[in-house]
């Protein structure tokens, strides 16, 4: 499907590869109830709305998101599903969470007081989920210190303490001892809070690399984000699970030419061409989220065959080497992530090639890259940016 017409560069999103992997992640899951679907970043680059809508239609039952303005976005579309705010939010914010009926991350005593007040205010209640910190070392309530917060929490009207949970520092690499000492410390607090006489109906700790290698870590509910878009966490997670990726990411060759040789091309002239060589420029670029770091690395599928990057990546546009690939002409479809013909370019590719992860390559997509979504092979949605303010 081309719509190198409508759009210089575009992404399309598979929503039927969604509804696989959130459909095999609960199977694999089964039988744990609850399922929170991870769309934080506008669903890791792929489109929140749709992917929620799609998510919990298909084994779903909760969202997760980082930031109270991401949980609003949702339910101004319509989304009522239970939303988690799982980052950390300022006691500003407590009455947006309130009025929007989301659900907070705990981790401190004054957010827990905004919280309170501001439903009490507003006659309602707010149900909260407590982070414990067993080694990720970024936020949360440390083991030794949950009893007490939770007494501090417990006096406090118009909160109802929901969820307890905590996060893995490594469970996407083989080794998974510190992952064991991460639990085994979680399960220790869950006995104490048990022993306290508190009742916690939703204990997680399930990110997407434990959903998929741990399954007695998947408690009372998992919390997959990587895996719903069809990507693994890491090379070391088991792959046994058939996860289908969803975004292709599309643009077309926008000017096609030969270069003589001692020509050199793009900033910093890193790159001098040896011989005439045909090139074609693709209007892409760190503007759009095209990382930088693949300037004389990348490569591009064009009629079927890769054609390297050469020279630096600019905002907009970069230009490829098309030696070898017959007949190219401007406006040929150029596929930067996913399949054309019997080739593939993935995010874990990309990803080596730009010294990061599978994670940032679709996240780092900009708002500018419009979204068109595809149901049964049908566009239903398409999603771009209208306004720069």
């Amino acid at each position: 499907m081309d719509f190198s017409e409508q759009f210089t560069t575009y992404a399309v999103i598979d929503l039927d590869a969604i509804a696989h992997n959130v459909r095999a992640l609960a199977a694999h899951a089964s039988p744990v109830s609850e399922f929170f679907a991870v769309v934080k970043s506008n669903a890791y680059g792929h489109g929140a709305r749709q992917v929620a809508e799609v998510a919990l239609q298909n084994g779903a039952t909760r969202l997760a998101v980082g930031r109270v303005d991401e949980a609003i976005q949702l339910r101004d579309a319509g989304i009522e599903a239970p939303i988690l705010i799982m980052c950390y939010t300022v006691p500003a914010e407590a009455e947006l969470i309130a009025e929007h009926r989301l659900m907070a991350t705990i981790s401190s005593i004054e957010s827990a007081e905004a919280l309170s007040g501001r439903a009490t205010a507003l006659g309602t209640t707010v149900r909260v989920h407590v982070k414990v910190d067993t080694g990720m070392g970024r936020y949360g309530v440390l083991p030794d210190e949950v009893l007490p917060f939770l007494n501090s929490v417990a006096t406090l009207p118009a909160l109802e303490i929901e969820g307890i949970f905590t996060h893995f520092a490594t469970a996407d690499e083989r080794d998974k001892s510190y992952t064991y000492r991460q639990f085994n410390l979680f399960k220790e607090v869950l006995q104490a809070v048990r022993e306290a006489g508190y009742t916690i109906p939703l204990r997680h700790a399930a990110n997407s690399a434990a959903t998929l290698d741990l399954p007695e870590t998947h408690l009372d509910a998992i919390r997959p984000g990587i895996a719903i878009y069809g990507m693994y966490p890491s090379s070391e997670v088991s792959h046994s699970l058939e996860l289908r990726p969803a975004l292709t990411l599309r643009s077309h060759v926008a000017r096609v030419r030969t270069l003589p040789p001692g020509y050199s091309i793009s900033y910093g002239r890193t790159y001098t061409t040896d011989r005439p060589t045909p090139v074609a420029l693709i209007p892409v670029g760190y503007g759009d989220g095209y990382h930088r770091a693949l300037s004389n690395k990348g490569y591009v599928l064009i009629r079927g065959r890769r054609a390297p990057i050469v020279g630096r990546v600019c905002m907009d546009q970069f230009v490829v080497d098309i030696s070898g690939i017959e007949g190219v002409r401007e406006n040929d479809d150029v596929v930067l992530l996913g399949g054309q013909g019997e080739e593939r370019i993935t995010a874990e590719e990309i990803a080596a090639l730009a010294g990061t992860i599978n994670y940032e390559i679709t996240t780092s997509l900009l708002q500018r890259i419009p979204r068109v979504f595809l149901r049964d092979g049908e566009v239903v949605d398409v999603l771009r940016l209208t306004t720069c303010c």
